[in-house]
């Protein structure tokens, strides 16, 4: 689980987690960031694209011009890389499947 112990949601979703008896491995994105490779995983495994995984919110995201639809996922995620603020979390993995926790209820359709 990609998690940041200061997002609500990444706390709610870690609490569904062990409500229902499992305890994930924790990976402190923030202290411990994603590689590129990583990140290309995590795109295939939720089936969608680099833009998914981007916090529009973060100061970061305006920052570095991220808003700007002519950009490649390569681009993005070495967005990601140097600003790790900017991924989307938390982030589930369950073998082959990932799931964004938004709402944490999410994390329900990849444990079950």
């Amino acid at each position: 689980m990609y998690h940041n112990r200061n997002c609500s949601k990444s706390r709610e979703t870690l609490q569904i987690l062990e409500d229902n008896h499992l305890s994930p491995d924790i990976i402190e994105y923030l202290e411990q960031p994603p590689t590129a490779q990583e990140l290309k995983d995590i795109i295939k495994m939720l089936g969608g694209s680099a833009r998914d995984l981007l916090r529009t919110t973060e100061p970061a995201y305006r920052d570095a011009n991220l808003d700007n639809d002519t950009l490649t996922d390569d681009e993005i995620i070495e967005a990601i890389c140097e600003y790790p603020i900017l991924l989307q979390r938390p982030i589930v993995i369950s073998g082959a499947r990932a799931i964004i926790g938004r709402p944490p209820t999410r994390v329900l359709e990849i444990i079950a």
